[in-house]
């Protein structure tokens, strides 16, 4: 999530108007449920 905000802080810099939040939250999300999806296939080949 910080990385978010840094990203997000960068582009109102270059244009005040230009709002990534949302985006940028949506990448972070998306990789942390693809590190649930894969430690769970891990996880099912060990057990």
């Amino acid at each position: 999530p910080m990385a978010s905000r840094v990203a997000n802080e960068i582009a109102l810099k270059y244009d005040p108007k230009n709002h990534v939040l949302q985006y940028c939250m949506a990448s972070n999300i998306s990789g942390v449920i693809g590190s649930a999806v894969a430690a769970g296939v891990l996880i099912s080949f060990l057990a």
